[in-house]
Order: structure tokens, then sequence, then C-alpha cells
């Protein structure tokens, strides 16, 4: 089927070997997490039609099955992040991700997904400006990095303890500053002061 192949190209793309073999997961940090034109590109060339298609509705009928649901999430959480690079648009679906997220939790669907896999499910939790949302990510993340083998617990470390940084962001501010120039929004003098500091943006200027 096209949907199945469609499907498996984006994973192939996003996760490369590191589903089979978590010592792969070191390389693949760049693609997944540095503001870098080359991969914004290729997203763009490859992938843009398809994340305009998710946020239409047009992939719905992905969401039946773990796989689906994971490129789904992929479509309308990360790949924004590339194609709208400091513009509203990087933020735009993050909603009907994080829908998707919560429901893969509930449902337990997130379960059947290798454990690099359930990263990216859970990441619209990590990027909610919520703090409740952002105790459930510290959660979820912490759970993730019981599940895997102890033998590959330490790949996981680093996803623990980003989702503590994006929580501690939240719990200070109730929002990330980073997103005010982007979305138009009024900085308080607070985070006016922390922005001009050494304060991580994630990818985005």
């Amino acid at each position: 089927m096209e949907e199945d192949e469609d499907i498996a190209t984006i994973l192939a793309f996003w996760f490369g070997n590191t589903v089979r073999d978590a010592s792969q997961i070191p390389g693949r940090m760049s693609l997944w997490f540095s503001s870098n034109k080359a991969t914004d590109n290729e997203i763009a060339l490859r992938f843009a039609s398809s994340v305009e298609q998710a946020r239409s509705g047009a992939l719905d009928s992905w969401r039946q099955k773990p796989d689906g649901r994971l490129a789904t999430v992929l479509l309308l959480d990360q790949f924004p992040r590339n194609l709208y690079r400091g513009k509203p648009g990087a933020f735009a679906s993050d909603a009907e991700a994080l829908e998707i997220c919560q429901q893969s939790i509930v449902d337990k669907t997130l379960l059947a997904l290798a454990p690099i896999e359930q990263v990216f499910v859970l990441m619209p939790l990590q990027h909610a400006e919520c703090r409740d949302l952002q105790r459930r990510s510290v959660e979820e993340f912490s759970k993730l990095g019981v599940r895997v083998q102890p033998s590959e617990r330490h790949y996981f470390e680093g996803f623990i303890k980003y989702a503590q940084l994006h929580k501690k962001i939240i719990d200070r501010f109730g929002r990330f500053p980073h997103r005010n120039a982007i979305l138009g929004r009024t900085s308080t003098q607070e985070e006016s002061a922390y922005l001009a500091g050494d304060a991580p943006r994630f990818g985005q200027r």
C-alpha cells in the first residue's frame, strides 16, 4: 500500500538504523536537533507536502496504527520546526501532535514502538507551554528511561535531561520566552533579561 510506503519513508529518513541499534543514536542527534540548512532543505523538498496533508487531516487514517501515529507526530511536531524555523508555522500544529501523543499514552499504543520511536511520540509534551504537561513530560521520559535495556539506558539520559530543562523554563515563565518574538508576544522584563543571556532557543532563532 502507498500509505505504508509513505510511512516507512518518513520513519527511515528520521530514524536510520537507530531503531535496531541504539548505539547509532548519538550520530543522529545533529539531524534531529541541530539548526542545519541542508537538513531543513531536504525536509522541505521531501516532506513539505506531507506536512500540509497531515495538517489538513488528509492523513488521519494513519493514526489507526502505531507507526502511522509516529509518522504523523513527526509531520506535525518535528518537521515544521525545520520547515518554518524561526516562524510561527514551526508551532502551528503542536496542539494536534499533542493530542496524538496523549492518546498514545492512554491507550498504550506508545508501548508498541521501539524506545527511540517513543521519544518522538512524547516530544509534544516537551514542547507544550503548560506546567502540568511539562510535569507529565518528565514523568513519561523518566518511565521510558526505566523501560529501555540497561545496556542502552545511557543513550536516553540526555532526553530525560532535556525534558527537565524544558520543565524548568515553563515552571519559571509559564511559556518559552524564545518563542515570544516569533509569535509576536511581548516579553516581560524577566524574560528579556533571560533571553539576553545564554538562554537555549532549541534551534528557533
